[in-house]
């Protein structure tokens, strides 16, 4: 669930990352007990906890990764479209959408490293879903319009947030639902300090920005903290909390 930045998004290392955060068992994500439970399985809670329940139309997830929100909106959406500015990522989703498993390692202690299989889950039907490599500030124009629409973690890895959002209101349908979930966490090495949402020592919260920006052509319906954590090696975890908010287009 990322795009491009300062970060390496076409590393080994950074895929299997992602691959393990996406796909990745519990006990094989989080084997410490149950402190943690609450921050797994994001890609999935994301669209489970964010998007209504019934939905039959066409779904969006901008900044894909992997892909496993893509499948999960697959569960209800007739047809989904993932796109992504990392080749690798588009890669292994294809490789999950083609045969529905991919193997990776994950590294866990200095050089000792463990296999693992990224499996989609039973029930979701793969052929629904089509991945895309992709610009966020620039998106396909051929790809139509949505029901659903997705940018997770996206927002604050993009060197122009303001040109992916001014291309909403023309992907989104009229009554369909948006959903943006970012940490804010930004930096000049992904976004210049004049293209940041807020976030400066003086004036408004990148979240007040934001709403701001969409609130012509999008009702604002909630907004919540959604938490998460990344693995980056067998003791060592990322622990965020996301803002996520959710638009109706008017």
């Amino acid at each position: 669930m990322a795009l491009k930045g300062g970060v390496d998004y076409e590393s080994d290392r950074l895929t299997s990352e992602y691959l393990h955060f996406h796909y990745a068992a519990r006990s094989d994500f989080f084997p410490w007990g149950e402190a943690g439970v609450q921050f797994l399985s994001y890609a999935q809670r994301v669209v489970s906890e964010r998007f209504p329940k019934l939905a039959t139309g066409r779904g969006l997830d901008v900044g894909c990764a992997v892909g496993r929100s893509a499948f999960e909106m697959a569960r209800s959406c007739r047809e989904v479209v993932g796109i992504d500015y990392s080749r690798r990522f588009i890669e292994r989703a294809k490789a999950l959408q083609n045969s529905g498993a991919c193997r990776y390692h994950m590294a866990f202690q200095g050089e000792m490293a463990r296999e693992f299989v990224a499996e989609v889950p039973e029930g979701i039907d793969r052929k629904r879903v089509d991945f895309l490599v992709g610009d966020a500030h620039a998106l396909p124009t051929d790809i139509g319009v949505f029901d659903w629409v997705l940018g997770a973690n996206l927002i604050c890895r993009l060197r122009s947030p303001r040109d992916f959002l001014a291309q909403l209101p023309d992907l989104v349908v009229k009554g369909g639902i948006l959903v943006l979930n970012s940490p804010f966490t930004w930096m000049e090495e992904h976004t210049q300090f004049d293209e940041w949402l807020g976030g400066r020592s003086t004036g408004p919260r990148s979240e007040e920005v934001l709403k701001e920006i969409l609130d012509p052509n999008f009702e604002l319906i909630d907004e919540t903290s959604m938490p998460f954590m990344i693995r980056e090696t067998e003791r060592k975890y990322q622990l965020t909390f996301a803002h996520s908010g959710k638009w109706r287009r008017r």
